[in-house]
């Protein structure tokens, strides 16, 4: 019997209810001439509706497991010596990219770490979310546009739009990944897998991602795979959990079971490595290092042919900070609040108004190219 052969057979061993089934996944990269075994024969099912978090420390192989299962690796340097993946009993390992495209985005979406990265820098938002039911549902510019709108709405998006013509750099990191998860959900998957989703966002925005994830799975009744290191985003959004180090599943099991009685000991390791501890007092009395006063960073909507600026994004509308030696400040806020874009003004990497001193000297009044002697 042959390998594809023997998978389905197990396959249909399993529950009916399986939307995906891995078994004895491998992945091997080849460089000069050497092979390195990155999963080593991992096998685990999603059921429709379920969240299965693949959880591990970096380097684990966790998402290359995940990008496996689109066959997103770096082909040929990339390979699969064993294993299968039954997508509803089709082995996607076999297909080629013809047959993958029609499941990419469509049935099966993925959202990664760091949407800037995924984003076109050139295209509007507009276009990169309307482009995505185009290409899989071959609907027309106004429909697209429509159903762009509604997308943005439902991801909770401010001002859909006046951000449909923005470009991916004029959003905040948390507005990004909202418009990636607008795109990912655009042609109703089945499963979504989420490769560290929220690692580059701050707590407060992270939440809303989790539970923006949460409302439209129940919504839609989608599967999720969710790769993360954090036990503590485990522990709010999945079901089952399946524990990977060095390209192993060690322990795999219902959540609560994992965290209240983890058998394997990396698992235990892992819940004993949360960190911990209180920061210094701060000396209130330290020189001042850095001090702002008054910042602002508008950026300007255009509209029309013309592209005649109609109105403003105040990303940040005079703020003051005041920094001493030694401090740490934390600049919080939710998703678009403005606190890098007031970052990116200090350190003069974005155009501001108001004044900016570092050790007693202006640098507001600098050019870009002085601020890089």
């Amino acid at each position: 019997m042959s390998w594809t052969a023997t998978a389905r057979h197990r396959a249909a061993k399993t529950s009916a209810a399986t939307l995906l089934s891995v078994r004895d996944l491998q992945v091997a990269f080849h460089q000069n001439g050497v092979t390195t075994l990155a999963v080593k024969g991992i096998s685990f099912d999603i059921a429709p509706g379920e969240t299965v978090a693949l959880v591990g420390e970096s380097g684990s192989g966790k998402s290359v497991s995940a990008l496996s299962i689109l066959k997103l690796l770096p082909y040929p340097s990339a390979s699969h010596p064993g294993g299968a993946v039954l997508y509803r009993g089709e082995n996607l390992i076999d297909d080629d990219d013809r047959d993958l495209r029609k499941v990419r985005g469509n049935k099966i979406s993925m959202i990664f770490q760091e949407p800037m990265s995924s984003l076109n820098p050139l295209h509007t938002i507009e276009r990169q979310v309307g482009e995505v039911l185009k290409i899989h549902r071959g609907v027309s510019d106004r429909e697209a546009n429509a159903r762009t709108l509604e997308l943005l709405h439902q991801v909770g998006i401010r001002e859909p739009e006046k951000r449909l013509q923005a470009y991916p750099h004029q959003l905040s990191g948390g507005q990004r990944q909202r418009v990636m998860i607008a795109m990912a959900l655009a042609n109703e998957p089945d499963l979504l897998i989420a490769d560290e989703p929220t690692t580059a966002l701050d707590v407060t925005v992270q939440a809303q991602i989790l539970e923006l994830l949460k409302v439209q799975q129940q919504k839609r009744g989608m599967a999720m795979l969710f790769i993360t290191h954090d036990l503590g985003i485990v522990r709010k959004i999945a079901d089952r959990v399946c524990v990977m180090h060095r390209g192993e599943i060690v322990e795999t099991g219902p959540t609560e079971t994992i965290f209240k009685s983890p058998q394997h000991s990396y698992t235990r390791h892992l819940l004993a490595a949360e960190p911990k501890g209180a920061p210094p007092p701060a000396n209130l009395n330290a020189p001042v290092v850095m001090e702002a006063k008054g910042v602002k960073v508008w950026f300007p909507i255009k509209t029309g042919f013309f592209r005649r600026t109609s109105d403003h994004i105040k990303a940040v509308d005079g703020v003051d900070i005041t920094l001493r030696a030694g401090q740490t400040i934390g600049v919080v806020g939710e998703s678009g609040s403005g606190k890098t874009t007031l970052g990116l003004a200090i350190c003069r990497m974005i155009s501001s108004k108001g004044e900016i001193a570092f050790e007693g000297e202006r640098i507001d009044q600098r050019s870009f190219k002085a601020m890089r002697a």
